[in-house]
């Protein structure tokens, strides 16, 4: 039963991935500017704070997200931050301190189709998509192998199996470019 419900989940996601076009608009973009502390950018011997960096940015303007990228260029530094559904871009002048981010939130059908993608979802998620698939082989194998011990249905069910298998080659065949 716990793999119906993984089944439910991917099978639905499946759906608002293909038909995005009828999903979308929830996306809600956010601008913050502000400073941070001149040491933290400034290039010494142990270089930017990144670290001081990334906590303030989260702290005072609500960033979620992983640390995906952070570059440092002689004049600003860049730090990207990525999750289901979620990106930031923060563009730091290295001068003045000064910072501008842009806050992307594109809402629940995106959240759900990362995770479907396992997107910026990191690797504990990765794990559940593996497991998620490995649990799906294994009733879809189970499924096989009972036909094999059903005689009296052996037989249309071995041919519908084909049916359907040559059914998506034929769709690959003809309409995939």
């Amino acid at each position: 039963m716990f793999s119906f419900g993984v089944l439910l989940f991917f099978a639905v996601t499946g759906l608002t991935l293909n038909h995005q076009e009828l999903f979308s608009g929830q996306q809600r973009t956010s601008q913050y500017n502000g400073s941070l502390d001149p040491k933290w950018i400034q290039a010494g011997a142990s270089g930017v704070g990144k670290l001081e960096i990334v906590e303030y940015l989260r702290k005072s303007n609500h960033i979620t997200g992983a640390v995906s990228e952070f570059r440092v260029e002689d004049d600003q530094c860049e730090v990207t931050f990525k999750g289901p559904g979620y990106s930031a871009d923060a563009v730091i002048d290295r001068a003045t301190g000064k910072y501008d981010v842009t806050e992307n939130r594109m809402g629940l059908v995106a959240i759900i189709n990362d995770l479907h993608k396992g997107r910026d979802s990191g690797k504990p998620w990765g794990v559940v998509v593996d497991v998620s698939a490995i649990l799906l082989t294994l009733v879809s194998m189970t499924g096989l192998i009972l036909i094999f011990f059903l005689f009296k249905r052996r037989f249309s069910g071995l041919l519908v199996l084909a049916a359907g298998a040559l059914l998506c080659y034929l769709a690959y065949a003809i309409w995939v470019p």
